[in-house]
């Protein structure tokens, strides 16, 4: 990590790869991570924790499906949503996004209960930033 601050305008310049969190910085065993998304990712859930998304740039629609029924919030710039630990979730940017998420440091981006992974959607922990934004 690095010890000087980092803009995210830049960090996000860094890479060009969707569905492919990068790490930005730890808060005591959190990850925050950013990354760039559009298209669909896959239907998952994290059964430990609760996910925390912000928009920073763009739309990002999250589907639910809690208590037998299906909905789906959509994100504007700026909004921030919690997926509360076990709800599936499926989200979506169709004209593509920018976010940064914020969960414990290890969490897989595919959570522990997921649908088969396309090739499009990085089953990762998260990347380590590189370059100018995260030297």
């Amino acid at each position: 990590m690095s010890d000087e601050p980092i803009e995210l305008g830049a960090a996000l310049a860094s890479f060009t790869e969707i569905w492919s969190p990068r790490i930005v910085a730890r808060v005591n065993d959190y990850d925050v991570r950013i990354a760039k998304v559009e298209g669909e990712h896959v239907w998952h859930a994290h059964d430990g924790t609760d996910e925390f998304f912000l928009v920073l740039g763009g739309e990002l629609d999250i589907a639910l499906r809690e208590d037998g029924s299906e909905r789906t919030v959509r994100l504007s710039e700026g909004s921030v949503f919690v997926v509360p630990r076990g709800v599936e979730h499926r989200p979506s940017s169709p004209a593509g996004a920018s976010i940064l998420m914020f969960e414990p440091a290890g969490t897989l981006s595919v959570g522990d209960r997921h649908e088969s992974v396309p090739a499009h959607v990085d089953a990762t922990r998260g990347h380590a930033l590189s370059g100018p934004a995260g030297a």
